[in-house]
């Protein structure tokens, strides 16, 4: 993708960068309009936290990371948003875990799918699940219940980056270690988490790559003393607090 004619040193420059990826994601034909309106308002949340990883968000990354580390079958599911935002940063994710990427959409159309796996290939992508279908997620009547029977279908362990609240409860229901990156704390995804991750996308993905690959060497004990340590309601609560008080003050979690 090529970026728009904004200088670095304009005061919303990475707001607008962002908008902008949508916005050519839209033409692109891998993300959907309703794919707008979702990031403006992941963008005002992300304005009240004050747009950087608050120290609970990054302990949930760390977390986050170990999961996918100790998980047997690990998946990044990927929709449209997260493919025009993150594309070489979820390949990334999924080199330094091991885990599968598998495309799951809402308004799902064969072109579209195929439109976003060609994008993630192009950004380095080698196995990409989703488009057989062969599987559900039982609950749910729409199309993000279609899932590769082998994919997130099996997972033990899903990374769910702007998820959709209803999906994020049944896969939630189903046993499966949910890891979702949310900038609404109080959103039905970032409740049903596991590990609910209170984050930008752009900073979440490469933060928990960043912390995979310092964990590379970790032995499961390590692995399972940080997951263990790990206070969900906790890490929402300090995120309500920041975007409640305006300032790093009330972040109790390091």
């Amino acid at each position: 993708m090529t970026g728009p004619e904004i200088p670095e040193s304009h005061p919303r420059y990475e707001s607008l960068l962002t908008r902008h990826r949508i916005e050519e994601g839209v033409d692109l034909g891998i993300t959907s309009k309703q794919g707008l309106i979702a990031q403006g308002r992941g963008e005002a949340f992300d304005y009240l936290l004050g747009e950087e990883t608050i120290p609970s968000a990054d302990a949930a990354e760390r977390v986050a990371a170990a999961h996918l580390l100790a998980a047997e079958r690990p998946v990044i599911s990927v929709n449209g948003n997260v493919a025009a935002l993150a594309p070489g940063e979820t390949v990334a994710l999924a080199a330094a875990t091991g885990a599968d990427i598998e495309i799951n959409l809402f308004n799902r159309t064969d072109e579209r799918m195929e439109r976003i796996a060609e994008h993630l290939r192009e950004h380095g992508a080698e196995r990409i699940k989703g488009l057989a279908a062969d599987g559900r997620i039982p609950g749910l009547d729409h199309e993000r219940a279609k899932v590769d029977a082998d994919g997130i279908g099996s997972a033990d362990v899903v990374l769910v980056p702007l998820e959709d609240g209803d999906r994020a409860a049944a896969i939630a229901e189903t046993g499966t270690t949910e890891l979702v990156v949310d900038l609404n704390p109080l959103s039905r995804s970032a409740k049903a988490a596991t590990v609910p991750i209170v984050d930008n996308v752009l900073r979440a993905v490469p933060n928990v790559t960043a912390h995979a690959e310092d964990l590379a060497g970790a032995d499961e004990a390590a692995l399972a003393e940080l997951i263990g340590s790990f206070d969900a309601e906790a890490t929402l609560d300090a995120a309500e607090e920041r975007i409640r008080s305006g300032g790093p003050s009330c972040d109790r979690l390091t």
